[in-house]
Protein backbone atom coordinates (compact mmCIF):
# COMPACT_ATOMS: atom_id res chain seq x y z
CA UNK A 1 0.00 0.00 0.00
CA UNK A 2 1.02 3.49 -0.81
CA UNK A 3 1.69 6.05 1.86
CA UNK A 4 0.16 9.44 1.13
CA UNK A 5 0.63 11.04 4.07
CA UNK A 6 3.32 13.32 2.48
CA UNK A 7 1.46 13.99 -0.83
CA UNK A 8 -1.97 14.87 1.55
CA UNK A 9 0.06 17.48 4.02
CA UNK A 10 -0.64 20.99 3.86
CA UNK A 11 2.97 21.62 4.04
CA UNK A 12 3.32 19.89 1.04
CA UNK A 13 0.80 21.70 -1.45
CA UNK A 14 2.23 24.94 0.63
CA UNK A 15 5.62 24.36 -0.94
CA UNK A 16 4.90 22.95 -4.20
CA UNK A 17 2.70 27.23 -4.24
CA UNK A 18 6.19 28.38 -2.68
CA UNK A 19 7.92 26.96 -5.77
CA UNK A 20 5.35 28.03 -8.72
CA UNK A 21 4.89 32.20 -6.74
CA UNK A 22 8.75 32.02 -7.39
CA UNK A 23 8.56 30.65 -11.48
CA UNK A 24 5.88 32.67 -12.14
CA UNK A 25 7.92 35.74 -10.95
CA UNK A 26 11.31 34.59 -12.26
CA UNK A 27 9.92 34.16 -15.89
CA UNK A 28 7.62 37.83 -15.36
CA UNK A 29 11.18 39.27 -14.76
CA UNK A 30 13.20 37.51 -17.30
CA UNK A 31 10.28 38.26 -19.75
CA UNK A 32 10.18 41.99 -19.35
CA UNK A 33 13.53 42.71 -18.66
CA UNK A 34 15.57 40.63 -20.74
CA UNK A 35 13.14 40.17 -24.34
CA UNK A 36 10.37 42.59 -24.37
CA UNK A 37 13.19 45.05 -23.46
CA UNK A 38 14.95 44.39 -26.25
CA UNK A 39 12.54 43.59 -28.98
CA UNK A 40 9.46 45.91 -27.89
CA UNK A 41 9.91 49.34 -28.75
CA UNK A 42 7.15 51.68 -27.99
CA UNK A 43 5.41 53.69 -30.45
CA UNK A 44 7.96 52.63 -33.01
CA UNK A 45 6.09 49.73 -34.56
CA UNK A 46 9.20 49.96 -37.38
CA UNK A 47 11.91 49.27 -35.08
CA UNK A 48 9.65 46.74 -33.33
CA UNK A 49 9.15 44.50 -36.17
CA UNK A 50 12.65 44.79 -37.44
CA UNK A 51 13.67 44.01 -33.48
CA UNK A 52 11.10 40.57 -33.93
CA UNK A 53 12.25 39.26 -37.72
CA UNK A 54 16.15 39.55 -36.36
CA UNK A 55 15.74 38.11 -33.13
CA UNK A 56 12.79 35.45 -33.71
CA UNK A 57 14.31 32.91 -31.79
CA UNK A 58 14.42 35.19 -28.55
CA UNK A 59 10.81 35.99 -29.24
CA UNK A 60 9.97 32.01 -29.41
CA UNK A 61 11.71 31.77 -26.56
CA UNK A 62 9.69 34.74 -24.96
CA UNK A 63 6.52 32.86 -26.39
CA UNK A 64 7.67 29.40 -24.55
CA UNK A 65 8.33 31.01 -21.23
CA UNK A 66 4.80 32.40 -21.11
CA UNK A 67 3.39 29.10 -22.07
CA UNK A 68 5.66 27.69 -18.69
CA UNK A 69 4.39 31.06 -16.44
CA UNK A 70 0.65 30.36 -17.13
CA UNK A 71 1.17 26.72 -16.44
CA UNK A 72 2.57 27.69 -13.45
CA UNK A 73 -0.42 29.54 -12.23
CA UNK A 74 -2.98 26.80 -12.76
CA UNK A 75 -0.62 24.27 -10.76
CA UNK A 76 -0.28 27.32 -7.99
CA UNK A 77 -3.94 27.72 -7.85
CA UNK A 78 -4.78 24.22 -7.88
CA UNK A 79 -2.05 23.85 -4.84
CA UNK A 80 -3.78 26.67 -3.02
CA UNK A 81 -7.48 25.49 -3.35
CA UNK A 82 -6.24 22.39 -1.60
CA UNK A 83 -4.54 24.21 1.29
CA UNK A 84 -7.55 26.47 1.86
CA UNK A 85 -10.69 23.88 0.73
CA UNK A 86 -10.68 23.32 4.86
CA UNK A 87 -10.72 26.60 5.77
CA UNK A 88 -13.49 28.54 3.04
CA UNK A 89 -14.37 25.31 0.31
CA UNK A 90 -16.41 28.53 -1.25
CA UNK A 91 -13.70 31.07 -1.53
CA UNK A 92 -11.23 29.15 -2.05
CA UNK A 93 -13.27 27.87 -4.92
CA UNK A 94 -13.64 31.63 -6.12
CA UNK A 95 -10.29 32.41 -6.30
CA UNK A 96 -9.09 29.04 -7.67
CA UNK A 97 -11.81 30.38 -11.30
CA UNK A 98 -10.51 33.65 -10.99
CA UNK A 99 -6.78 32.33 -11.36
CA UNK A 100 -7.73 29.90 -13.73
CA UNK A 101 -9.41 32.47 -16.04
CA UNK A 102 -5.95 34.33 -15.97
CA UNK A 103 -3.98 31.69 -17.05
CA UNK A 104 -7.07 31.29 -20.28
CA UNK A 105 -6.87 34.72 -20.45
CA UNK A 106 -2.97 34.88 -20.56
CA UNK A 107 -3.10 31.55 -22.70
CA UNK A 108 -4.89 33.87 -25.36
CA UNK A 109 -2.23 36.89 -25.29
CA UNK A 110 0.08 34.02 -26.32
CA UNK A 111 -2.12 32.87 -29.58
CA UNK A 112 -1.62 36.84 -30.48
CA UNK A 113 1.94 36.62 -30.13
CA UNK A 114 1.92 33.64 -33.28
CA UNK A 115 -0.60 36.28 -35.09
CA UNK A 116 2.65 38.59 -34.83
CA UNK A 117 4.89 35.63 -35.84
CA UNK A 118 2.68 34.39 -39.20
CA UNK A 119 2.28 38.26 -40.31
CA UNK A 120 5.90 38.78 -40.28
CA UNK A 121 7.09 35.69 -41.93
CA UNK A 122 4.47 35.09 -44.16
CA UNK A 123 2.72 38.12 -45.08
CA UNK A 124 5.79 40.41 -46.00
CA UNK A 125 4.75 39.99 -49.86
CA UNK A 126 1.27 40.59 -49.48
CA UNK A 127 1.83 43.94 -47.66
CA UNK A 128 3.39 46.94 -47.87
CA UNK A 129 6.26 47.36 -45.37
CA UNK A 130 4.22 50.10 -43.76
CA UNK A 131 1.53 48.46 -43.70
CA UNK A 132 2.96 45.33 -42.12
CA UNK A 133 4.55 46.81 -39.53
CA UNK A 134 1.31 48.45 -38.41
CA UNK A 135 -0.29 45.65 -38.77
CA UNK A 136 1.74 44.43 -36.20
CA UNK A 137 1.31 47.22 -34.00
CA UNK A 138 -2.32 46.57 -33.52
CA UNK A 139 -1.50 43.02 -32.79
CA UNK A 140 0.73 44.11 -29.97
CA UNK A 141 -1.33 46.75 -28.88
CA UNK A 142 -4.23 44.29 -28.26
CA UNK A 143 -1.79 41.77 -26.57
CA UNK A 144 -1.08 44.72 -23.95
CA UNK A 145 -4.36 45.44 -23.66
CA UNK A 146 -4.99 41.57 -23.27
CA UNK A 147 -2.87 41.68 -20.30
CA UNK A 148 -4.45 44.66 -18.56
CA UNK A 149 -7.39 42.37 -18.62
CA UNK A 150 -5.16 39.72 -17.20
CA UNK A 151 -3.89 41.98 -14.40
CA UNK A 152 -7.49 42.26 -12.99
CA UNK A 153 -7.99 38.60 -12.60
CA UNK A 154 -4.55 38.49 -11.14
CA UNK A 155 -5.82 41.27 -8.29
CA UNK A 156 -9.02 39.50 -7.77
CA UNK A 157 -7.29 35.74 -7.46
CA UNK A 158 -4.33 37.09 -5.44
CA UNK A 159 -6.27 38.63 -2.75
CA UNK A 160 -8.85 36.23 -2.28
CA UNK A 161 -6.03 33.87 -1.65
CA UNK A 162 -4.23 36.38 0.64
CA UNK A 163 -7.21 36.56 2.21
CA UNK A 164 -7.57 33.19 3.18
CA UNK A 165 -3.69 33.40 3.97
CA UNK A 166 -5.20 35.91 6.83
CA UNK A 167 -7.93 34.42 8.44
CA UNK A 168 -5.96 30.93 8.35
CA UNK A 169 -3.09 32.39 10.14
CA UNK A 170 -1.05 29.91 7.62
CA UNK A 171 1.87 32.70 7.53
CA UNK A 172 2.19 35.89 9.47
CA UNK A 173 -0.63 38.37 9.18
CA UNK A 174 1.38 41.19 8.08
CA UNK A 175 2.65 39.13 5.79
CA UNK A 176 -0.71 38.17 4.33
CA UNK A 177 -1.81 41.69 4.28
CA UNK A 178 0.89 42.67 2.40
CA UNK A 179 -0.56 40.06 -0.18
CA UNK A 180 -3.77 41.60 -0.11
CA UNK A 181 -2.84 45.56 -0.70
CA UNK A 182 -0.64 44.07 -3.51
CA UNK A 183 -3.12 42.13 -5.01
CA UNK A 184 -5.80 45.02 -4.92
CA UNK A 185 -2.90 47.57 -6.28
CA UNK A 186 -2.53 45.61 -9.11
CA UNK A 187 -6.47 44.88 -9.69
CA UNK A 188 -6.66 48.73 -9.64
CA UNK A 189 -4.08 49.53 -11.83
CA UNK A 190 -5.46 47.02 -14.52
CA UNK A 191 -8.86 49.07 -14.47
CA UNK A 192 -6.23 52.44 -14.22
CA UNK A 193 -4.62 50.89 -17.58
CA UNK A 194 -8.02 50.17 -19.48
CA UNK A 195 -9.58 53.64 -18.64
CA UNK A 196 -6.69 56.07 -19.37
CA UNK A 197 -4.43 54.58 -21.68
CA UNK A 198 -1.95 57.40 -21.54
CA UNK A 199 -1.42 57.24 -17.70
CA UNK A 200 2.04 58.26 -16.45
CA UNK A 201 4.35 54.97 -16.49
CA UNK A 202 5.80 55.34 -12.81
CA UNK A 203 2.27 54.89 -11.90
CA UNK A 204 2.64 50.91 -12.69
CA UNK A 205 6.93 51.14 -11.35
CA UNK A 206 5.39 50.88 -7.76
CA UNK A 207 2.60 48.45 -7.92
CA UNK A 208 4.90 45.76 -10.14
CA UNK A 209 7.81 46.26 -8.28
CA UNK A 210 5.91 45.85 -4.76
CA UNK A 211 3.89 42.78 -6.12
CA UNK A 212 7.38 41.51 -7.70
CA UNK A 213 8.97 41.70 -4.04
CA UNK A 214 5.74 40.16 -2.20
CA UNK A 215 5.75 37.01 -5.37
CA UNK A 216 9.56 36.43 -4.40
CA UNK A 217 9.48 36.64 -0.49
CA UNK A 218 6.70 34.63 -0.64
CA UNK A 219 7.32 32.22 -2.87
CA UNK A 220 10.71 32.01 -0.69
CA UNK A 221 8.56 31.43 2.77
CA UNK A 222 6.47 28.75 1.96
CA UNK A 223 9.56 26.53 -0.24
CA UNK A 224 11.50 27.62 3.43
CA UNK A 225 9.25 28.07 6.02
CA UNK A 226 5.78 26.57 4.90
CA UNK A 227 2.91 27.45 6.89
CA UNK A 228 1.87 27.07 10.68
CA UNK A 229 -0.54 24.41 9.33
CA UNK A 230 -1.65 23.36 12.93
CA UNK A 231 -3.43 27.03 13.16
CA UNK A 232 -5.05 26.47 9.71
CA UNK A 233 -6.50 22.51 10.50
CA UNK A 234 -8.22 24.10 13.64
CA UNK A 235 -10.50 25.75 11.95
CA UNK A 236 -14.24 24.44 11.24
CA UNK A 237 -14.57 24.66 7.51
CA UNK A 238 -18.29 26.03 6.27
CA UNK A 239 -19.19 22.89 5.41
CA UNK A 240 -18.85 21.60 8.46
CA UNK A 241 -21.41 23.77 9.98
CA UNK A 242 -24.00 22.57 7.41
CA UNK A 243 -23.73 19.02 8.11
CA UNK A 244 -23.84 19.58 11.72
CA UNK A 245 -27.35 21.29 11.86
CA UNK A 246 -28.76 18.57 9.59
CA UNK A 247 -27.28 16.08 11.83
CA UNK A 248 -28.97 18.07 15.16
CA UNK A 249 -32.69 18.44 12.89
Amino acid sequence: MTDDRHESSPLFYARIAGLTYLLIIIIAFVNAGVIDSVLLVPGNDAQTTTNILANDTLFRIGIALIIIMYASVVILSWALYVLFKNVNRYLALLALLLRLAEAVLGGATVLISFFVLGLLNDYSTVFEPDQLQALAGVFLYVRTSGLDIVLIFVGMGGTVFCYLFFISKYVPRILAAWGIITYLSMLILGFISILFPHHPQVIEIVPYALGGLFELIFGFWLLIKGINSGVGNSLVPASSHIKSMQVDK
